[in-house]
C-alpha cells in the first residue's frame, strides 16, 4: 500500500475542514420532558386534547384523530373531576430551566360552554413560562390562584413543583394546558418532527413511556353506580363518588367518556346477581365526534329490595357492528 506524503495529507485535511465548515455544527439533541403534572397518566389523569396539526380551519391530532380543536397549541391533561382538584395536584417543571414569566392572581372559575371568554390575552389563566436550553420553552396554564411558587429569573429543576392545577382562564374542566415551543414554534411532545401528510409519525419527547402515553382514541373518564339521577354537573363535582347502599331507592350505572367518534354506538347494560338483565340502554349513532358524553342505565328498587350479590355494568362502543371499546365495573351488596 502506497504511503501518502505530507503534502497529500495536508490537502485532504484542508478539504475535510472546508466540508466541516460548510456543514456547520451538529444539531443539538432536543430537550426531553417529564410529565408536567403529578398524576398517573391513563389512571388518575387523562389527555383530553393534543396539538392541532391541521394548518387549515379543520382539526387533526398527531394520529389524524379528533382529539384536538382548531389552532390548539398544547396538550390538555385533565383530572377526572373536581374532587381531585380540591385535593390538590402539583404542576411540575418538565425540564431544567429558568422561569421567565408568571401570573398568579386570576380567580378559579370554569367558563360554561354557553358563555364566551373575551379576554384572550389572559386565556392561559394563572401560569408559568420556563426557558430551557437551545431555544426550548414550556408554558403551563390554568393553575390555581395563589398556587404558583416560582418567580421570574428563578432556576428550576426537572420535577420541581411550580404550582397546582386549577381552573383559571379559559377552561371548562380542571386540567393543565402544557405547551412546548422551540425557537418560538409550537412542538407536539408526542410527535416531534413528524413527516408531512402522515399519521403517527414523529418522535416522542417524553422521558418516560408506558400505557398511559399511548394514544387513546376513546377514554373512560368516570364510571360507577348512583342512587339518584345522574348529571354531568354532579359527576364533575365528585358528588357521586360514594357508592349507594343496599337500601338505595334506585341503582343507576353511569359512564362519562371522552373522545367518541362520529358513528359510535354506545350501549350500557346492568345484570343482577342471578345474571338476569336489570337494565339495558342503547343510544343512536353519534352524529359528530364528541369531546365528552354521559350515559346511564338503571332501575328503581323492587318491592322485595335489592338481592345480595354483585351487580355488573357492561359498557360498549361499537362501529359497523363491531365492538371497538368496552369496560366493565360492578358493585356488591
Amino acid at each position: 500500500m502506497k504511503r501518502l506524503g505530507r503534502a497529500a495529507i495536508a490537502t485532504i485535511a484542508a478539504a475535510a475542514g472546508a466540508l466541516a465548515l460548510r456543514a456547520g455544527p451538529a444539531q443539538a439533541e432536543p430537550v426531553r420532558f417529564i410529565l408536567p403534572i403529578d398524576c398517573e397518566l391513563g389512571r388518575t389523569c387523562f389527555v383530553q386534547n393534543y396539538v392541532d396539526h391541521d394548518p387549515t380551519p379543520g382539526t387533526r391530532d398527531y394520529q389524524c384523530g379528533t382529539l384536538t380543536y382548531d389552532a390548539h397549541d398544547g396538550t390538555d391533561i385533565r383530572l377526572p373531576d373536581s374532587s381531585a382538584l380540591r385535593a390538590g395536584v402539583n404542576v411540575l417543571a418538565a425540564a431544567i430551566g429558568q422561569v421567565v414569566r408568571v401570573r398568579n392572581d386570576m380567580d378559579d372559575r370554569m367558563v360554561p360552554m354557553s358563555r364566551s371568554f373575551t379576554d384572550m390575552a389572559r386565556a392561559c389563566g394563572n401560569g408559568v413560562v420556563i426557558e430551557h436550553r437551545d431555544g426550548w420553552q414550556t408554558q403551563y396554564c390554568h393553575m390555581a390562584k395563589g398556587s404558583v411558587r416560582v418567580k421570574p429569573r428563578e432556576p428550576v429543576v426537572s420535577g420541581q413543583p411550580i404550582g397546582q392545577v386549577g381552573v383559571s382562564g379559559k377552561t371548562q374542566f380542571p386540567h393543565l394546558h402544557f405547551t412546548v415551543r422551540h425557537n418560538g414554534k409550537v412542538v407536539d411532545p408526542f410527535a416531534y418532527e413528524p413527516q408531512p401528510g402522515t399519521c403517527g409519525s414523529g418522535g416522542s419527547l417524553w422521558r418516560l413511556s408506558g400505557p398511559g402515553f399511548a394514544y387513546q382514541a376513546r377514554t373512560l373518564l368516570n364510571s360507577g353506580f348512583a342512587a339518584e339521577p345522574v348529571t354531568m354537573e354532579k359527576i364533575e363535582a365528585g358528588a357521586l363518588d360514594r357508592p349507594p347502599g343496599r337500601d338505595a331507592p334506585a341503582l343507576i350505572a353511569f359512564v362519562r367518556v371522552i373522545g367518541l367518534q362520529q358513528g359510535d354506538v354506545q350501549r350500557l347494560s346492568v345484570t343482577a346477581p342471578d345474571r338476569t338483565l336489570l337494565a339495558n340502554h342503547t343510544l343512536e349513532p353519534l352524529e359528530r365526534a364528541k369531546a365528552q358524553t354521559l350515559m346511564f342505565a338503571g332501575k328503581r328498587r323492587p318491592p322485595e329490595g335489592w338481592a345480595a350479590g354483585s351487580y355488573e355494568a357492561h359498557f360498549t362502543v361499537s362501529r359497523d357492528g363491531a365492538v371497538v371499546f368496552e369496560r366493565r365495573f360492578a358493585i356488591s351488596f
